[in-house]
């Protein structure tokens, strides 16, 4: 259905009904109630004016599902599912428009109108390519013409701050006597140290708006009041900022804004966000919500049987910027994950509490995987992250040995992954010097030498415009340690225009990173703005993605290629050149269901009086899972936007609307594999079965 530059109403998508759709509403006016035109629909099903089966078998899941009563796990509320029996209504006029909004009857009327047409308006490789183009990375030359620029504005104005600091403890204050220009020379050279744009990170609305050259509008400067006062908090460094372009002209910024811009939902919401993932949510003695026991405290997050989540007490409970649709703003809310510096330093009893959570490592039979992320773990200072590899390297160790003393098929399983979760080479790249590297190397050698196989920085690069020349030499240290980068994607709404993943994924190719999971953003209220429907997700990989896409001989090659060449950034680049495809399709696009892991594995059961699509998800069956899954319900999940207002915000953002009208076509997923990098190795023993800190009955 072409979109028109107004405001559909009503009466205008009862008209698309009555004369594309004349069975459907004569089946309805000849009803008596909802019961009768649902049977007279399925009955209709099975005719032969019916030339899309799917699109019939998704008809047919909304006339089975129609008035249940279903738990959305999301809100924890019960939701009346009232899709069809509504559709009757409206088609005979025994509801009113204030009841119902138009963004329920546009996607109903385009599930109907598929159950006359199989879909072939599917883009071709030579779209695709040309959505790509629309998208410079920060390599380009221009966007860097712009950005320069940037840096010298920002870096005048970090002049006068400096000038005006009280701090005299400060390492950066000017000397005595030195004129304007040489202030400047002081200012370029510390650009590249990471301390110093942590020290002088912008945290207020006003200083913003300066370094944006006034740039803001008075609403978004009232809504950043309105947070101040709610505590929210702010905190942007300068490198960060100099990606913006506020000038009107080149490049398009959105994916970057729409990480540092706050909407209103997210202000207003602030203060009573609920964890979405709730086995984040740890009560003493308690399992969480994925059946899991875990130290008291909020410095294990465990999901699945064999990978859990340390989040250190040290700086590692920051980042380098709030990111506006974080997963983990519910604990900046609560200050567990806060700017507070000085504060989060390590004190004298956190290395005793090191030893207490390693040991819950050591002594788990199924852990083999350890993601040490935050807040973000390359803040931490290089003193501590060493230190909190070397507890990981010990106890490592320790279990290994402790397995020599076991019998075959009651070992535990040992550590064989260790990942580094971090937006710093994206934030702040500076902070990957050449004392980290040696702390990456030293440990790498250390733990290859004990049975760990992999070990990975996993990043989150947004834009293409988000790696820039300091990205690129972050990336490249990083393999040059030898560790693998991998990345996730988290899918909002400027994220999702047409191309501008898959131009992502080129761009981090050709220097050598992987990508891991495209993230569809969680479905809370406070993420309204930035939040992109699941069925654009899928589009993307069924539209998109699929350029890229490889069949199992290529996959085999490609990993045999990873795993042979020292030289990352060549070999994946040579690979997508030979094969002629743009880049290697290595991601997974999912949704982290609370307590039960991330999928992508759902039907759609209904759709909500405003609009908003009710899925049904399954969990991923290709992994292990806490056991809790086979005691749990199934996952109803209800999206925080419409369809139709989705596509009203692309049409806002300069995008043609009709390039995405495929999109109602997606109604139902399946997760897709994984790539076998991203595969456990095999152990070189049997594991026991037994699983241990499970708060629950085994079966």
């Amino acid at each position: 259905m072409k979109q028109k530059n107004k405001m559909l109403s009503h009466k205008d998508v009862k008209t698309l009904f009555e004369t594309r759709l004349t069975q459907l509403t004569s089946l309805a006016a000849e009803s008596r109630n909802e019961t009768i035109f649902k049977n007279k629909l399925n009955d209709y099903l099975l005719s032969a004016h019916i030339k899309n089966p799917i699109a019939a078998k998704n008809i047919a899941r909304l006339i089975e599902n129609d008035s249940k009563t279903i738990y959305e796990l999301s809100t924890e509320k019960e939701i009346e599912i009232k899709t069809i029996s509504l559709l009757w209504q409206f088609l005979t006029n025994r509801i009113t428009d204030e009841e119902t909004s138009v963004d329920l009857w546009l996607d109903l009327y385009q599930q109907f109108l598929r159950l006359y047409h199989v879909p072939n308006n599917i883009p071709n490789e030579k779209q695709i390519r040309q959505w790509m183009k629309r998208w410079p990375g920060g390599l380009n030359e221009d966007v860097r013409a712009i950005r320069n620029a940037n840096k010298e504005r920002i870096i005048s104005l970090l002049i006068k701050k400096i000038e005006n600091r009280h701090a005299p403890s400060s390492r950066y204050v000017f000397p005595e006597g030195i004129n304007d220009e040489e202030k400047r020379q002081w200012v370029n050279q510390w650009w590249n140290e990471a301390r110093f744009h942590l020290a002088l990170a912008i945290k207020s609305p006003t200083e913003l708006n300066k370094m944006l050259g006034n740039s803001l509008s008075e609403e978004t400067m009232q809504l950043y009041q309105q947070a101040r006062k709610k505590r929210m908090p702010f905190f942007i460094t300068p490198y960060y900022l100099s990606l913006l372009n506020p000038t009107g002209k080149g490049y398009d910024d959105a994916a970057i804004r729409s990480y540092i811009l706050y909407s209103p939902q997210l202000i207003n919401t602030y203060g009573k966000i609920h964890a979405w993932e709730k086995e984040d949510v740890v009560e003493a003695g308690k399992p969480n919500a994925a059946g899991w026991l875990v130290p008291d405290g909020h410095n294990i997050h465990r999901r699945y049987p064999e990978v859990a989540i340390l989040i250190p007490d040290s700086m590692g409970r920051a980042c380098g910027g709030l990111c506006a649709s974080c997963q983990r703003m519910y604990d900046f809310q609560s200050e567990r994950l806060n700017f507070n510096f000085e504060e989060l330093k390590p004190k004298e009893s956190w290395d005793k509490r090191l030893r207490k959570l390693m040991e819950y490592f050591e002594n788990d039979t199924q852990l083999r995987d350890i993601l040490i992320t935050g807040g973000d773990a390359l803040m931490s200072q290089n003193k501590t992250l060493r230190n909190i590899l070397e507890a990981v390297y010990k106890m490592a160790v320790r279990k290994r040995n402790a397995n020599l003393k076991r019998p075959e098929g009651e070992k535990y399983a040992e550590l064989q992954r260790v990942r580094l979760g971090s937006r710093l080479p994206v934030y702040l790249p500076m902070r990957i010097n050449e004392e980290l590297m040696d702390i990456l190397k030293e440990f790498k050698t250390k733990a290859s030498a004990i049975g760990i196989k992999q070990f990975l920085i996993q990043t989150h690069f947004q834009t293409p415009l988000e790696v820039t020349p300091e990205a690129q030499e972050a990336i490249r240290k990083i393999l040059a340690a030898g560790w693998t980068i991998t990345n996730q994607l988290v899918y909002n709404v400027a994220a999702s225009r047409r191309g501008h993943t898959a131009k992502l994924r080129k761009v981090l190719n050709e220097l050598g990173v992987i990508c891991y999971y495209t993230f569809s953003v969680k479905g809370f209220e406070e993420n309204h703005a930035v939040f992109t429907p699941n069925s654009r997700s899928l589009q993307e990989q069924h539209e998109e993605k699929i350029l890229g896409k490889l069949n199992k001989e290529d996959e085999t090659e490609f990993l045999t290629l990873l795993r042979s060449n020292n030289d990352r950034a060549t070999a994946v680049k040579k690979f997508y050149t030979e094969k002629n495809i743009p880049f290697v399709a290595t991601d997974r696009s999912v949704l982290n269901l609370p307590g039960i892991g991330k999928s992508m594995t759902f039907v759609m059961v209904g759709i909500t009086p405003d609009g908003k699509r009710i899925l049904e998800f399954d969990h991923d069956h290709t992994r292990k899972h806490s056991p809790i899954i086979h005691q749990m319900e199934k996952v109803f999940i209800k999206e925080n936007k419409s369809i139709y207002q989705y596509m009203l915000q692309l049409r806002e953002m300069g995008e043609n609307p009709e390039e995405y009208n495929s999109i109602w076509n997606y109604t139902e997923g399946e997760t897709e594999p994984r790539f076998p990098l991203y595969n456990y190795p095999d152990a070189e023993f049997k594991i026991t079965e037994t699983y241990s800190n499970l708060g629950m009955e085994q079966e």
